[in-house]
């Protein structure tokens, strides 16, 4: 089966859609780690999985780098965001279809760690060089007022543990179930959401 036509986009197509990126895309490398972009995403859905998380925690954290192919979307999918933060531009091209306990951990990953290194002082040495880099490109550790407003995101235990998955999901010798193991959960995820809009 072909992948569906991204001007055709919907609910009915949006898991081949992500499958398609997966399959054709996954294998670059990402940002200067050891693992490529699709080990590193499966490996963060891998531990959500085993630690029992709700299905849409686990789905947030098998996507929350999707972002960085927001390119493979149509062009009015981003219609305000061309030039945001993958973040931000992943969260944003997947809301029509998911709800914000996935939306909401893909969002404030980024934000999540700056506040991790803000309010745990362990938690910035267990970080890679390149999440180090990163950091710094992304404002480094939260202020005091930043730290007290991110505190009231309403899905803040999901986003920080996305976070501390999406740091963990980094070793090239963990194997894991391929996207397809979880396409039937993010197509369960997605109906849920469409039943709830309705």
């Amino acid at each position: 089966m072909s992948a569906p036509d991204p001007k055709t986009l919907s609910a009915e197509t949006i898991v081949d859609f992500i499958g398609d990126i997966f399959a054709r895309r996954g294998a670059e490398s990402y940002l200067g780690e050891r693992v490529s972009m699709s080990q590193h995403m499966l490996q963060a859905a891998q531990l959500a999985q085993q630690a029992g998380a709700d299905e849409p925690v686990i789905v947030s954290a098998l996507l929350h780098d999707i972002g960085h192919y927001t390119n493979e979307f149509p062009d009015d999918a981003l219609a305000r965001g061309t030039d945001n933060l993958h973040e931000e531009a992943g969260a944003r091209v997947l809301a029509p279809f998911f709800p914000r306990a996935v939306t909401d951990p893909i969002r404030h990953h980024v934000a999540a760690k700056r506040y991790l290194c803000a309010t745990d002082p362990a938690y910035f040495d267990q970080l890679s060089d390149a999440s180090v880099h990163t950091l710094n490109l992304q404002g480094g550790p939260m202020t005091a007022d930043e730290v007290s407003l991110f505190a009231k995101e309403p899905n803040l235990d999901a986003i920080l543990q996305v976070r501390i998955w999406d740091d963990q999901g980094k070793d090239p010798t963990i194997k894991t179930p391929p996207f397809e193991h979880y396409a039937p959960m993010i197509a369960r995820v997605v109906a849920a959401h469409q039943k709830d809009m309705t």
